[in-house]
């Protein structure tokens, strides 16, 4: 009777670390994004990209297998928010990609703060962002950043007097701070600045006022579907002022919908389908196999090395992935080799990136060296 309790005592003990080890071999994390609404497209593209990703990292032979949960934050603070409760009371979630807007991503950053929950999102450029607390990490360069390059490249080109316009957002707004703030520094000026509001059908009155300020370039701040919209309208009109961007403006769309009028062109990008490395033609190709032949632009490139980057900290983690660990191994992320260059985080949790300097020539972006 003893022998057999011992015995039956034993297989409980072994079927109850069989659970135990079953449990630790999947690890969760989370990925916040719009799924619906008017940023949708974007949302969607970063779910390709993450499964893509997360595909390759399950196949790989590592000592477990990831999960992602996908939520729907409609690019809404308040829905953000609701789900960045719901992930940090899911203990098996120990850490979280997203969201597509710096509002959204500020908004949930929040929550994520109190609970010690890292957050990794691919586009969040609002320089305050990583402000909010020692969780908060970004995959992208900031407007911070990018403002004052791009000033300082269209200053050199000879534009000393420049119009800046932006969407009426967080985000939109850090575009024209941190352009200004770039040109006022090299010696330019900025003759015009304004506003619009995302979605914009008519921007002729807008491009009017543009006009009466005689600018010598304008600046814009804008994602595909405004700029190609506004493009079209700055060509109706028989503007030739030359129009450079920020990389949110960045994707095959914006030619697809501009058609000519994105002739010329200027933008920054820290991704180029067209190099030939082969890393980054992998993901050129297992992108154009989910999506119809194709071409990946700047942001799904983003997010699949978002969830590159916060499963590699999961792995480095590992065996006891909790989310404290993994806010740690993302910090110490250093040259990691993604598609869209190497990236390292600085003591302030910004990626350290290179831009590079793109202008739309014969239907297509083609890097430039000034």
């Amino acid at each position: 009777m003893t022998a057999l309790k011992t015995a039956s005592l034993a297989a409980l003990m072994t079927a109850a670390l069989a659970g135990t080890a079953l449990a630790a071999d999947t690890v969760k994390i989370g990925y916040q994004l719009p799924l619906t609404g008017e940023t949708a497209q974007y949302g969607q593209d970063f779910r390709k990209a993450a499964e893509i990703a997360l595909a390759e990292f399950n196949a790989a032979g590592k000592p477990f297998k990831a999960e992602i949960v996908f939520e729907d934050s409609r690019s809404d603070a308040k829905e953000g928010t609701n789900i960045a409760r719901k992930f940090v009371d899911d203990k098996e979630i120990v850490g979280v990609l997203g969201d597509f807007t710096s509002g959204v991503s500020m908004a949930s950053a929040q929550v994520y703060k109190d609970a010690g929950m890292p957050q990794l999102s691919q586009t969040a450029s609002h320089p305050d962002y990583t402000k909010i607390s020692k969780y908060q990490f970004r995959n992208i360069a900031t407007q911070a950043q990018e403002g004052p390059y791009n000033a300082k490249w269209m200053l050199s080109k000879g534009y000393k007097n420049i119009a800046v316009i932006a969407e009426q957002t967080d985000w939109g707004q850090s575009v024209v701070s941190g352009f200004t703030d770039g040109v006022k520094a090299n010696g330019g000026t900025v003759v015009f600045s304004e506003f619009f509001n995302r979605g914009l059908k008519d921007y002729r009155s807008l491009i009017s006022k543009l006009e009466r300020a005689k600018p010598d370039a304008i600046y814009t701040g804008f994602f595909y579907e405004d700029g190609a919209q506004f493009l079209r309208q700055v060509q109706q009109l028989g503007i030739k002022t030359p129009v450079y961007s920020t990389s949110a403006a960045y994707s095959p769309k914006l030619i697809e919908l501009a058609g000519e009028a994105a002739e010329g062109v200027h933008l920054t990008s820290n991704f180029l389908p067209t190099d030939p490395a082969p890393h980054i033609q992998h993901f050129v190709t297992e992108w154009k196999a989910a999506s119809n032949g194709a071409v990946p632009g700047q942001f799904p490139a983003q997010a699949y090395d978002a969830v590159r980057i916060m499963l590699a900290a999961v792995e480095k983690a590992y065996p006891n992935p909790t989310r404290e660990k993994v806010r740690d191994a993302l910090a110490q992320t250093k040259d990691f080799a993604g598609v869209t260059g190497k990236t390292s985080f600085s003591a302030d949790r910004e990626a350290e990136k290179e831009l590079v300097k793109v202008e739309v020539k014969g239907g297509a972006f083609v890097p430039v060296a000034d």
